[in-house]
This record gives C-alpha cells, structure tokens and sequence, in this order.
C-alpha cells in the first residue's frame, strides 16, 4: 500500500526512510534509473533499465509491489503504479504525465511483433511507436494500452478497456476496444 507511505506519523518514517532510500539507491546503482524526492517503490517491484533505455520517475512517485517496468520510461511528479502492471517502453517510450493514477493489473506495451506467417512471432521484427499518457489521467484495473497511442490530460479510461486509437483530453472510454462513453468536465 504505497500510499500510506506520504501518511506515516514521524516515529515510522525514522525506520521507513531509510528502508527506502536502501532499495533506490539499489536501483540507481545496477540501472540506469533516476529517482525523484519522496518516492516509494516496493521492494517487490522490479524495474529494468541500461543505457538508451533509462526510467524517470519524478517526485512523490509510488511504484507498488510486483509491477513489472522496463525502459525506456519516463513518470512525472506524483504519478501512482498499483501492483501488479506491467509497462514495457519499447524502443520509443512511454511518457506519464504528472498526477496520473494507474490501478492494477493494467499493461501498456509500446511496441509490437511483426505477424508475417513466413516465419515464427518471436523472429519477427518488432516495432515501436511510444504511449504518451498525459497529466492527471486515471487508468482503470486491468485496462490495456497499446503501441502508437496518446492519452489527452485529465482522460479516463474505464476498468478492463483496451485502448487502441488515441483518447481526447477529458473523455471517458471504456470497452474493448474502448470507446468514448462520456466527457469528465459533465461530472
């Protein structure tokens, strides 16, 4: 529950701080991950980055237990991953917008295998295009983003959608493949 961190009294941050600044600094050590002020990252979390694949997590970050990240991958400032998602940057990226909320089990993949019946998927090319999220998007349990895509600031994406086109500014979609169901600025 890593958002109990930002709300722990003074007397458990003296044995909590520590504990974390001990499994950053892991990280920053063996990956080329950089590491904003005031995140907490599970210890369950694994985070893969080398070079020309770096991960950004900005300030007040939470990355919670057994998300899976591979770079390249860059989160703005009080970004939230719950447990259990899985985000792969590709060779393009993927660019979280500060204030964003991502519940579990979601995945975003920003690449794709060539399909080709000439020869096996996994010695197909693969591709990259990059996912841009933007700033103060809520992403449901168990959506799914694919490869190419933007979603616009303050947008939500409902629970189990998968989204494959790119998402305006303040809408609502959900479905598979997601559709837009409503406007966040009528609630």
């Amino acid at each position: 529950m890593p958002w109990l961190y930002f709300n722990l009294k003074p007397k458990l941050l003296e044995w909590v701080t520590p504990w974390q600044l001990d499994i950053q600094t892991k990280l920053t050590q063996l990956e080329t991950i950089s590491i904003g002020q005031q995140c907490f990252i599970a210890p369950e979390a694994e985070l893969f980055a080398e070079p020309g694949r770096n991960i950004t997590i900005g300030d007040k970050c939470m990355i919670a237990a057994n998300v899976f990240m591979h770079g390249p991958i860059t989160l703005g400032d009080e970004v939230a991953i719950n447990h259990s998602c899985s985000l792969d940057g590709g060779q393009a990226g993927i660019h979280i917008g500060s204030q964003t909320r991502i519940a579990n089990n979601v995945t975003v993949y920003a690449f794709n295998h060539g399909m080709s019946p000439d020869s096996p998927i996994y010695q197909q090319p693969t591709s990259s295009k990059g996912i841009i999220i933007g700033q103060d998007v809520w992403i449901g349990a168990q959506a799914g983003l694919v490869d190419g895509i933007t979603i616009g600031d303050k947008a939500i994406i409902g629970m189990g959608s998968i989204v494959t086109k790119d998402v305006a500014a303040y809408a609502i979609v959900a479905g598979n493949p997601a559709k837009v169901i409503g406007d966040r600025r009528d609630k």
